[in-house]
């Protein structure tokens, strides 16, 4: 699930209302879903706009968003940890909504930039196979681990093999690591 401006998240909201229960139905069963930015803050309760205006999510997570006075712009570094090994992630975030969670674990823990609110050191949010985040750019080839272990969970959930054969990654671990480097983060 990706995001827009307020407005458009407001139409996907409605959308989305009436196939709530299908969807939250899904997620205790397993389904597998990244949700980015908007797509992110429309899964919590509501967003608070800078004007005063709720716009309601779909109460999927116990969290919920208000927009900031000014937008949380960089690279970003979070270490999360995928059944008992930590790794690092980088993307990029551009967003001003400041996200808070109410008992909904972290994806992970911010190394380097602001994350969900530039305020509590928390990135993301992580229910289930449910990963929500403010990485973007590109979230999931700079970071083949998350990639694989998100294909690896919607293989397993359909019941199919879910070890997946190693491809070569040097490429992505390269990028990875300049980028980690000029934020000062081994």
């Amino acid at each position: 699930m990706g995001g827009g401006s307020d407005r458009e998240q407001g139409l996907m909201a409605e959308d989305l209302k009436s196939r709530t229960g299908e969807l939250g139905e899904a997620i205790e069963e397993g389904l597998v879903v990244l949700a980015i930015c908007g797509g992110y803050q429309l899964l919590g309760n509501y967003y608070l706009t800078g004007d005063g205006k709720v716009i309601p999510g779909l109460g999927l997570m116990n969290i919920y968003t208000q927009a900031g006075e000014k937008r949380m712009i960089g690279n970003v570094a979070v270490e999360i940890d995928l059944d008992g090994k930590k790794y690092k992630l980088a993307g990029f975030e551009n967003h001003a909504g400041k996200t808070y969670l109410n008992n909904v674990a972290p994806l992970g823990r911010v190394l380097s930039g602001y994350g969900n609110n530039g305020e509590d050191g928390l990135e993301g949010a992580r229910y289930k196979n449910v990963f929500c985040s403010y990485l973007h750019g590109p979230l999931l080839p700079k970071n083949p681990e998350l990639t694989d272990y998100l294909i690896s969970a919607a293989l397993k959930r359909r019941g199919l093999p879910h070890l997946l054969e190693p491809l070569d990654d040097s490429l992505e671990a390269s990028a990875k690591k300049a980028i980690l480097r000029r934020m000062r983060i081994d």
